[in-house]
């Protein structure tokens, strides 16, 4: 190789070079300690967990263990079902168990879901809407498991430590063996993703030697169980009050890992993969070969003339990461830990207590139950609980608080069938009341109809239907109120002991193909139809259709749920009935019909006969 030829060559390979880390990465100095920044994250590790494969299951179980170090917990539980066309089960049911109280926010719109729980140890934030079955008392783990697989078969298993935020995904796990076995820190995949309640550890350190005021933050996303391509979206927010600050942000993780960057500053970039911004998510970046060791990464932030690592945090393989500091200037902002002088004081969680303030309305008294063991545990002393007139105070019965009041009085009032009303809570740890608005519905003086039309015009209403025929159902609500609305959760048509029930709504969502949502009717009624099947042994004669409905107002978070039904006669094509007994027009048009056809034929029949057999006188000769 001649000179000219070898020169761009050895140019070439330096450029190479001086991208890799250099060996003071190994031997750079810096006593890494808490800082104040912080670092969440959204992961699918759970300490013990596993994902079967259930795709001809009817009904799918997911179980949930919730191990939490607090008193009481707040949990916001999403549970979702892919957007693609595909084959769902008949019903979900999700257990759920808990170490402590749990608080939960719950939400599972278009799911035929079945909660079962310790009510004692999980209380609603608002009425869940779904069906809800009470756990047996189970003492471990193996129970529970056992019990849940004699319901069906077991989708997923997760165990999560103080978790925030829970998104179970319903799709089927490809490649997962056909039944859950247990498997300690479990890649859940794509089934479910959760955020712990505790931020991640944040540390940081001052660069020796190195002169100005870059600073770095690195997020080390450590390699999970499974080596499947995944995007991890990182969120950067740093608090500088004066333009983009000078620094630099560097990620690490495993080779099969691509970065998602959206920043709130301009910062240079420098990643292990690819990475992508969240601006220009389309155009991919190639990264660099980076060190995988912490003293690496030191190393590299130095490489890099950072003068301060304003955050370093390690995390397990996490799909969303957050990032907020507070430094832009190179300084370190260190959090030391608080000398105290004095014991830590209790304090009463008085967010989650007022989340306890759910009156009911019925007969017209509005009543709200406090428990006094769920009190204690949230570390409050409630030294006063009444309602918006001081007079009317709380019962201090054995084990609970209860407040009542009528209709009309205790500054309680009535617009639109909804209960308003305030509720005064003064504590021991409070100088100030905490006052709280709330509100229940009332359906008294309202009532429901279930009517069954066999046409779309919704013309005349029946009690019978012909198997094989097509029925319109209709619900509504009289006097109509145009403030509450009125919701249809589920139907089902129940045809006896000897046959199966036919499910004909779960979750507001139509079951099957022979049944629709229909538009709602002009005062806001709720329609559907479906076609009874038109063979069955043995062939039912009754039935009863029964409906669940929810009574929600336009204005507040609140909701009433009303289960109504009627009873069915059920006829077999051609089979006759009597009228007064329910049978239906075109049924008698027809059997008058045919007899007025038959008596016709029969006596033109008796005609021609006699016509042709008469032997008529002969003429005399």
């Amino acid at each position: 190789m001649d000179r000219g030829t070898l020169l761009p060559v050895v140019a070439l390979l330096l450029a190479v070079c001086s991208l890799r880390p250099t060996s003071l990465a190994e031997t750079v100095h810096c006593d890494l300690q808490p800082v104040d920044a912080e670092v969440t994250y959204v992961t699918s590790r759970v300490p013990e967990g596993c994902v079967a494969q259930v795709p001809n299951a009817t009904l799918q179980v997911h179980i949930l263990f919730l191990e939490s170090s607090r008193a009481v917990s707040e949990l916001e539980l999403k549970i979702q079902k892919s957007t693609q066309n595909g084959t769902w089960p008949q019903e979900v049911l999700l257990v759920l168990s808990a170490n402590k109280n749990v608080l939960l926010r719950l939400q599972a719109p278009g799911i035929p879901l079945n909660l079962a729980f310790d009510p004692k140890m999980v209380i609603f934030q608002g009425h869940p809407g779904i069906n809800t079955t009470k756990l047996p008392p189970l003492t471990t783990k193996s129970q529970l498991l056992n019990w849940a697989d004699t319901k069906g078969p077991i989708a997923s298993v997760a165990e999560l430590n103080d978790p925030e935020s829970i998104l179970l995904r319903l799709d089927q796990a490809p490649g997962s063996p056909s039944s859950c076995s247990l498997e300690p820190l479990m890649d859940m995949g794509h089934t479910l993703e959760w955020k712990p309640l505790t931020p991640a550890s944040v540390r940081g350190c001052r660069l020796e030697g190195v002169p100005g005021h870059k600073e770095a933050h690195i997020v080390r996303v450590l390699p999970g169980t499974q080596d499947r391509p995944r995007t991890v979206t990182v969120k950067v927010e740093l608090r500088c009050a004066s333009g983009d600050p000078d620094a630099v942000l560097i990620l690490q993780g495993p080779p099969y890992v691509s970065w998602l960057i959206d920043a709130n500053h301009n910062m240079q970039i420098w990643t292990t993969g690819e990475y992508s911004f969240k601006i220009f998510p389309e155009k991919n970046i190639r990264g660099f070969v980076l060190p995988d060791t912490p003293q690496g990464l030191l190393g590299e932030a130095r490489r890099l003339n950072a003068s301060v690592v304003a955050s370093f945090v390690e995390l397990p393989l996490a799909s969303v990461v957050s990032l907020q500091a507070r430094s832009c200037d190179g300084g370190l902002q260190t959090s030391p830990a608080p000398v105290q002088t004095t014991p830590p004081k209790e304090s009463c969680n008085q967010e989650l207590l007022l989340s306890l303030i759910q009156p009911k309305c019925s007969e017209g008294v509005m009543t709200l139950v406090l428990k006094k063991d769920l009190i204690s545990t949230l570390r409050c002393t409630i030294t006063s609980l009444t309602f918006w007139d001081p007079s009317c105070q709380a019962e201090d019965r054995d084990e609970q608080f209860v407040l009542r009041s009528t209709y009309s009085s205790c500054g309680t009032k009535v617009t639109d069938n909804v209960v308003s009303n305030e509720v005064v809570i003064n504590l021991l740890s409070s100088s100030s009341p905490q006052r709280k608005k709330v509100h229940c519905i009332t359906t008294e003086g309202l009532s429901f109809q279930l009517g069954l039309y066999l046409s779309p015009h919704f013309l005349q209403a029946s009690n019978t239907i012909e198997l094989g025929q097509q029925g319109f159902v209709q619900v509504s609500m009289s006097p109509s109120i145009p403030e509450l609305m009125l919701q249809l959760d589920s139907c089902q048509l129940d045809l006896g002991p000897d046959a199966d029930t036919v499910e004909l709504i779960q979750s507001q969502v139509a079951k099957g193909s022979c049944v629709s949502l229909l538009s709602p009717g002009p005062g806001g009624d709720m329609r559907f139809s479906f076609l009874l099947r038109g063979y069955m042994v043995p062939t039912p004669t009754t039935g009863t259709l029964s409906c669940t409905i929810t009574l929600r107002p336009r204005t507040w978070s609140l909701e009433v749920h009303r289960t109504i039904s009627m009873r069915l006669n059920i006829i077999s094509p051609g089979l006759p009935a009597r009228i007064d007994k329910g049978l239906v027009l075109p049924a008698v048009l027809g059997i008058t019909f045919g007899a007025f056809l038959i008596g016709a034929l029969l006596t033109a029949a008796l005609w021609y006969i006699y016509s042709h057999t008469r032997e008529y006188p002969r003429p005399p000769p």
